[in-house]
């Protein structure tokens, strides 16, 4: 089976529908060992798909609209964070100690982009806040790849030693994420079918109408609902006042929601966030696994709030096995999974040459939550669904993203060879409330489907706390 076909299964999708999207593929696009350029076609593409078919359920023609996937407009989504100019200036993707670095007996990789981030790293390593990269690499050297892993991890910061595809294979945690589905969805209650309003007029817009709340951070979870934003859906993220957040990163992934932030250990936060949950039709969370239950935010007690809710949960490593409970980004799990042994040299881990982990998990989390509100209209039910960047890896690293799968009865291709050199026919650009914006178009294209965003990102966490 080609990728889209196992990711359209992994939704609970008509097999049938996968002959409504065809591909135009780009010679250059999203070049690795791995087969990257098929994953992330994959995921682009059925989500493209999945939004078609609510659709058309909405909508009424005759058939699912067509979709479209370019290799190109992928290729650019993937990497829209290196795209994004904001008044003419490149945001800085990595701080100087998110890096790989040499160990005693190996590599190890640090994520210390945010300021609690880079004290902890600190901290564990018993270095002063003004530290160099010198300072930590001195260090770094002498000591054991894991042990430094272990030492990072236990004082709350981040860091992953390098792990070949095999090891990663017989570790606890990798047997646990390769016995778990591509998607997991959970049915939860009983209630009763979803009555979606039809569509009528302008764009196809599946998911007009409908209301997420948005408590995800760092590019695969806002690229999810970035994704349902453009789609239609009314998004509001929230986010406690005490977490930083990158502005830069924000610009990109913040196109058409709105941004509020609400402390849930406040009486009147509390209920303001009670409220948007009494209305919403679907929460997205992207914290590690078990950091909103003791404010009453898991997804069988959401459910149980509001009966027929849809919760998808998006976590690096998966909410379970011996390090369900940690955090990650994408960049260390490539670490950990092998990926980065694939792609580097003998003298040195390399890297995809895109978040790949992250966006693609976007792109399948938004996915299946079209596919859910599908199902939902015919059967009813509150319903969880839970992926996570480590098993999108499994899948990579496993060859289930096949090289080369362009073709097919199922899934047509156009114009193959074509190349990718430029990204400017996929770029856009506009007028924001942070400033002049080039930024990177969505590449969900479907017959009859939004071309860009409502509204551009405004300023993190200054709308009210209401839905629009």
């Amino acid at each position: 089976m080609t990728d889209i076909n196992i990711a359209w299964a992994a939704l609970g999708g008509d097999p049938a529908l996968v002959s409504r999207v065809s591909t135009v593929a780009r010679q250059g696009a999203l070049e690795a060992r791995l087969p990257v350029r098929e994953l992330a076609r994959a995921c682009v593409g059925v989500c493209a798909l999945a939004a078609a078919e609510l659709g058309a359920r909405r909508a009424g023609p005759a058939e699912v609209p067509g979709v479209r996937v370019d290799d190109g407009a992928v290729a650019t989504a993937f990497v829209s964070e290196r795209h994004l100019l904001i008044d003419g200036r490149a945001p800085v993707s990595f701080a100087p100690l998110s890096r790989f670095w040499r160990t005693a007996d190996g590599w190890v990789r640090t994520h210390a982009n945010y300021p609690h981030h880079r004290e902890r790293l600190l901290g564990a390593l018993r270095l002063p806040g003004d530290a160099s990269v010198e300072d930590v690499a001195g260090v770094l050297a002498e000591r054991s790849a894991l042990d430094v892993e272990s030492t990072v991890y236990g004082a709350g910061g981040l860091a992953v030693a390098l792990r070949s595809a095999r090891e990663w294979a017989a570790h606890a945690q990798g047997i646990a994420v390769a016995g778990r589905p591509l998607v997991e969805r959970e049915w939860l209650d009983g209630a009763r079918a979803r009555v979606l309003p039809p569509l009528d007029g302008g764009p196809l817009l599946p998911a007009a109408g409908l209301r997420v709340l948005d408590l995800t951070r760092v590019i695969a979870g806002p690229v999810a609902t970035r994704t349902l934003a453009l789609l239609g859906a009314d998004v509001l993220r929230v986010d406690a006042p005490r977490l930083p957040e990158d502005p830069d990163a924000h610009a990109d992934t913040g196109f058409g929601k709105r941004s509020t932030r609400l402390d849930l250990g406040l009486a009147a936060d509390r209920r303001s966030f009670e409220e948007l949950l009494a209305r919403a039709d679907v929460v997205v969370t992207g914290y590690r696994p078990g950091a909103l239950d003791r404010f009453g935010l898991s997804p069988e007690a959401l459910i149980g709030r509001r009966s027929g809710l849809v919760v998808a949960q998006l976590s690096a490593w998966g909410a379970y096995g011996p390090w369900g409970d940690r955090r990650g980004f994408d960049s260390l799990v490539q670490v950990a999974t092998g990926i980065a042994a694939v792609e580097g040299t003998p003298e040195r881990p390399g890297a995809l040459p895109a978040q790949a982990l992250d966006h693609g998990t976007g792109y399948l989390l938004a996915a299946a939550v079209l596919r859910a509100l599908t199902e939902q209209a015919e059967r009813g039910g509150g319903l969880v669904l839970r992926l996570a960047l480590a098993r999108t890896a499994a899948w990579l690293t496993a060859g289930g993203a096949e090289r080369g799968a362009t073709g097919g009865a199922a899934y047509g291709s156009e114009r193959s060879g074509t190349a990718y050199n430029r990204p400017d026919a996929w770029l856009g650009e506009t007028d924001s409330g942070v400033g002049r914006l080039r930024h990177a178009l969505s590449p969900v294209s479907f017959v009859g489907g939004p071309a860009n965003w409502a509204r551009p990102p405004g300023r993190w966490g200054t709308d009210p706390a209401r839905w629009a």
